[in-house]
């Protein structure tokens, strides 16, 4: 079977995601100061970029996820900015509440 190269873009990008994670888990300290301001810059500007796609238009809807001209759904927000406010804000795998904590003492 023939690899398309959307196929290994996002293997390629899979991985990059998964070398992130494991190095600021199980890094040194040094390494999570490294990813942190190397890594997350690029990182934020992936998800900003991500979410310029899908900025609503004056009614509200998302451009790029409309899936019908004349579509007269109400206004809400498309599933990218779902997902990122949910990736970004829940924090189903820290139970001590630790990302809430760090955000706080940074602003």
């Amino acid at each position: 079977m023939s690899t398309t190269v959307f196929s290994q873009l996002d293997r390629s990008l899979h991985e990059h995601l998964a070398t992130l994670v494991r190095l600021a888990s199980v890094g040194d300290d040094e390494t999570a100061v490294e990813l942190a301001r190397c890594e997350l810059p690029r990182v934020v500007a992936a998800v900003k970029a991500l979410l310029d796609e899908h900025t609503p238009d004056e009614h509200g809807r998302c451009p790029t996820c409309r899936t019908r001209w004349w579509s007269r759904r109400l206004p809400s927000p498309c599933r990218a900015y779902l997902g990122a406010q949910l990736a970004l804000t829940v924090t189903g795998d820290e139970p001590s509440g630790n990302h809430r904590k760090h955000l706080r003492s940074v602003g």
